[in-house]
Formats: C-alpha cells, structure tokens, sequence
C-alpha cells in the first residue's frame, strides 16, 4: 500500500521493505557515485542478507552504477535477489558480471539512451519505444538481441516498418519499484536537484513506476518546510512519490561531500576563477582537476583526433582514451569554441574523467537524460569521441562483449550510431605492449599479445555497414595509424613517424586493411613531449 502524505518520511529500513519479491526495480545513477541512491541500495542489500527478501528481482538502469567494490550495483549482486538485469554498463560492478558468466542471473543489456527513454515512454503508458537506435548492433534482435548469456532467453526489442522504414520497438515493462536519488524534499513531498551534478534520468524512472501503478522511493540529503522550494525548482512532484529517506551522509560522489562548482551552483566571479584556473594551466602548472598527465600514446592519438574538431562543433565525449581529447580543448584555451556534451545531460564545463566520469566542473547547462539522448537521435552531434575495444574489417565496433564479460554500451550506440562523424580513439594492441614517444617518432619496443584489429568481433555495437547506410564517417584513430571507413571497408591512410608499417602495423592485424592511394605520415608534432598547441581549431 502506497504510504500516505502523512508518513512518506520513513527510514531506509522502512522503504526496502516496500519492495517485493519479484519485483521490476529501476534504478539510476553513474560511476564513482554520480546521483546514486546508496543508502537505498544499502538497505535492499541488508534486509536481502538478513532476512533472505526480496528475491528474485528484476533490475534495470541505463548507465554504470558503482565502485568495482560493495556499492552501486554491487549491493544487488546476490544470488537469488536478482533472477534478471538489463544493465545499460557493467564494468563498475564484478560480481554482477560474474554472476552473468556463471548464468546466475539472465543478463541483458540495452543502450543507455533507448533504457532512459523507455522509462519515459511507460511513463506515458504507450507501447514501448520506436526508434532507429540499434538496428545492426547486438541489441537488434537478428544480432543478438541484447541477450548476453543463455540464460537471457526474452526478446526485448523487435524489427519493425514504418513507410517502408525499418526500426525497432523495444518493449515497455512494469517498473514497480523506483529508487530515486536528489537533494531535498519539502514536507509535502516535493522533490528538487539543485545540489546533484546531474539530472540523469530521474524523472523518466519516477514516471514510469507511477504510471505502473509502484513505489516512487526517493533518496533525500535534507527535509525542508512547507513552500520552501520554488515551483520551478521542483523536478518530481509531491503527487509522484511514495516514499522518502533523509540521507544526511549524502555526497555529491563517494569522495566529494558537496561542490557547488559541479552541481552547477557557482556564478559571477567565483564560477569565472576556476574557469580560468583551468584554461591557464599547462603541464608545469599543476591544478585539482587531473587536466595534465606524462605525454604517453594517449595524447598523441588525442592530438590527432582534435584536427577533426572545428569552430562551432557539437561534440560528445566517451570514456577512456577520448578523456584525453576533452582535457587537450581545455589546456588549449578553446572550451568556448566548441559546444561540449555528455550523455548525462551535460553541456560544457571541464569535464572529470576515471571513476568521475559523468562529472563536469563548472556545466553551462544541465538537462534530463532522456532528452539528451532526443537530441542525439535527432542528429544534433557534429563529432562523437568514442573509444574501441576491438574493431574489424568491415568497420564493425566491439565494446560491449570482450573476452566473454558483459560490459554494455552505456550510452556508445545512442552516441555512435547518430553522430554525423563518429571518431574512434585507442591504442592499436593490448597486454605487454611496450612504446617510446615524445621525440617526434613512435617506436614501437614490444607488440601486445591482444589485438584489437580483429577479423571479426565478438559484438557489434557499432556497425560500420549501418553507418555507411546513413552516410555517417567513421575514423578508427591510434598511435601507429589512422583508418577510415569505406564502402570497401577500413582504409589505412596514415602512420605515425617511427612505426614500421609492415611490422608494426599490418603484421599486428588480423585483417588486411586497403592501404590509401595517399597514404601519409602524421606530423611530427603529434609525438613531442614539449608541444600541445598544434592543430588549433580554424
């Protein structure tokens, strides 16, 4: 029974008793702690373990959730709490990939952006999403569907036409249990952002349990009086919510109490300190935020990898190598050039890379997941940074399934799949490899043991046939070469100075690339230590 106005203050305890066995769970939140419920999810995971309820839950959440630790989506890695997870990205939680490796659980993912806007649509009570995202990928149902162990059996989404057009139709489901992360409460229930880093897709979740008829558990820092908050500061309303727990303990991640500066809070004069703070430090002026790093392969492929930037561009950037691309605009000066996004709902600001990632110090706007994610399907990106874990011949992109673990996309297919130019970063082999940069050259020591030049993936989450479908370029960029995407599949049009193409290159590969007809060296100012501010934007 829904709690009445009266008594939707409870303790933690309270509220994890509100979920059933068997129930839809739906949760949000990123990595290092980005608008995660914690004492929720603490809560679940402890009546779980003492009383051995609820069982048999299914979860679902967009992004990653946890620390590779105890938190996030850690605290729902039991054997027999969960039968069934659809998970947007796993990375930050090992025992829920290990219980999808020993078929524990059914494990599914989906795009964090489709995952968002799903739950918007059970929202609305309409009959799931239809949208264009994930044709060709793992998630089509002719490639996979999503599934990624025998014991995921459901087909989440299916192939339809529309005007001759094909899409597909993820399925709406029951959410009946919400768990809902944000800064204040007003004693009527009320629900308001202001101190959270992000928005995420909050509303969307909240919506959907209401519309299913479930609980609305929202996670609080503080309890405010009676019109405290403004109507426009209120992101959930009253008539939503089921329940509240005041969290005192709860921080803007799991290391940073609070900072105004990344909820978005900071103006004037104080917003414009570190703004310039951060555009003026260089490798010899070190700051708080990890700006600067020893010059290595990752700064080279991101030196290069900014030449395809220009004045105006909408961009977004992935995790991994492509942090190295966001910090180089910043040390450059040249934030302001450039509109900046990330799939959390992010424009601007400096963004926070690692376990941070998700994080933007001083954001010039923050907007709802789900709508993010419609400016992205709607072809508002002009370049996407991504990273690869493998890539093959024909231009197909694999970071979902590596070496048999389930890691899900997050928000790459959303991403990749709608940028008018799509830019891969990464180094070209893993495991063992030993490189000497900084002079000009790239010498290559000791080759990896791992390619990721491969034959064919292991999953596509990015199809190169797809992309040349839409007309989209693809550029697959690392520190030895450069590749394109061609209606003949890759083309290597360029290598890095000091790297022996036959040796270092080819014979690396498990495939036989076409080779330009104007096949070039890169510059040489991409591999010196000593210089960053080549290739400014025109």
């Amino acid at each position: 029974m829904t709690p009445s106005m009266k008594t939707k203050f409870m303790s933690a305890d309270e509220a994890a008793a509100l979920v059933r066995d068997g129930d839809t769970v739906a949760l949000m939140g990123g990595g290092g702690g980005l608008m995660e419920a914690t004492c929720l999810f603490q809560a679940v995971e402890r009546r779980f373990l003492t009383t051995q309820a609820p069982r048999d839950l299914t979860v679902v959440h967009a992004l990653g959730i946890g620390d590779k630790g105890h938190r996030g989506m850690n605290c729902f890695a039991h054997e027999g709490l969960v039968r069934k997870v659809v998970g947007g990205h796993w990375v930050w939680s090992p025992r829920m990939q290990q219980l999808a490796r020993e078929e524990k659980i059914a494990a599914y993912i989906l795009p964090g952006g489709v995952s968002s806007q799903l739950l918007r649509e059970i929202g609305g009570a309409r009959p799931g999403l239809i949208t264009h995202v994930g044709l060709g990928t793992v998630c089509d149902p002719r490639h996979g569907g999503g599934r990624m162990n025998a014991s995921a059996t459901e087909d989440l989404a299916e192939v339809i036409t529309l005007d001759g057009r094909e899409y597909l139709r993820y399925k709406p489901y029951p959410v009946h249990v919400a768990l809902v992360r944000a800064s204040a409460a007003d004693e009527d229930g009320n629900i308001s952002f202001e101190h959270e880093a992000a928005n995420l897709d909050a509303a969307a979740i909240a919506l959907a349990a209401r519309s299913s008829g479930g609980q609305v558990i929202v996670q609080v820092k503080e309890r405010l009086p009676r019109g405290a908050l403004k109507a426009r500061e209120v992101r959930i309303p009253a008539a939503w919510v089921s329940a509240i727990v005041v969290d005192p303990a709860q921080s803007t991640s799991y290391d940073i109490p609070f900072d105004a500066s990344l909820s978005g809070e900071l103006t004037g004069p104080e917003r414009l300190a570190i703004d310039a703070l951060e555009v003026r430090a260089t490798p010899d002026e070190p700051i708080s935020e990890p700006i600067s790093e020893p010059f290595n392969e990752r700064q080279a492929v991101a030196r290069r990898a900014a030449c395809e930037l220009f004045e105006g561009a909408v961009v977004n950037y992935g995790v991994g190598v492509p942090d190295a691309v966001a910090k180089l605009v910043v040390r450059r000066g040249e934030l302001d050039r450039i509109h900046q996004t990330i799939e959390h709902g992010t424009y601007g600001g400096s963004l926070l890379d690692g376990v941070l990632f998700g994080y933007a110090r001083n954001a010039t706007a923050m907007l709802d997941a789900p709508t993010q994610f419609d400016f992205y399907a709607g072809g508002g990106l002009d370049i996407a940074f991504l990273g690869f874990g493998e890539f093959d011949a024909q231009g197909n992109v694999n970071v979902s399934r590596l070496g048999g673990l389930t890691v899900g996309p997050g928000g790459f297919i959303d991403i990749a799949q709608n940028a008018r130019k799509v830019v891969f970063c990464g180094t070209f082999a893993a495991k063992g490899v030993q490189l000497h940069t900084g002079d000009g050259e790239m010498r290559v020591a000791q080759q990896g043991s791992v390619r990721k030049l491969v034959p064919g993936v292991e999953q596509i989450t990015f199809s190169g046939p797809q992309a040349l479908v839409r007309g989209q370029q693809a550029l697959y960029l690392t520190e030895r070469a450069s590749f394109r995407l061609t209606p003949e599949g890759i083309e290597l049009f360029e290598i890095a100075p000091g790297v022996d193409l036959q040796r270092d290159v080819l014979d690396q590969m498990g495939f036989a690339p076409r080779l330009a007809a104007d096949l070039r060296v890169m510059p040489r100012s991409h591999f010196l230590r000593e210089d960053d501010r080549f290739g400014a934007l025109s």
